[in-house]
């Protein structure tokens, strides 16, 4: 299947899916935050405008739920593919390996993914300011 396959090249990914996963939990937390910062000012202010954002928010949590599993499950196939490679099951590691590349192709899509919704949310409170600006 690959020339040159060897323990190195599943291991190639650890970096890769190291930083990925802390910038997936760093946009997990900013969205945990919003949403308890929208939950305490729809408490004390309740407005039309937050029924809005909540469908934006509920799909990029979604969005962010996937990506970390396709990035965490992207991982462990490395590792047992790395272990499969030890065990001399050059085949099967080489499959897990490229299992493990098609998650972390999907986990970068749903990050893609979010990424746009995360720009329309934007546009929704830019929308917003704007009407308000525009009122006499």
């Amino acid at each position: 299947m690959m020339d040159n396959f060897s323990i190195n090249t599943p291991s190639l990914l650890f970096p890769a899916i190291s930083l990925l996963m802390l910038a997936y939990t760093n946009r997990f937390l900013t969205i945990s935050s919003i949403i308890r910062q929208l939950y305490e000012h729809h408490s004390n202010n309740p407005h039309d405008n937050i029924l809005r954002q909540l469908g934006n928010l509920r799909q990029r949590v979604w969005l962010i739920r996937y990506m970390q599993a396709f990035g965490i499950t992207s991982l462990l196939l490395c590792i047992v593919s790395m272990i499969l490679i030890s065990m001399s099951m050059s085949t099967y590691a080489q499959g897990l390996f490229i299992a493990s590349l098609v998650l972390m192709t999907g986990s970068l899509v749903l990050c893609l993914l979010e990424v746009m919704v995360s720009d329309s949310a934007l546009k929704i409170l830019l929308s917003d300011i704007e009407k308000d600006l525009k009122k006499p």
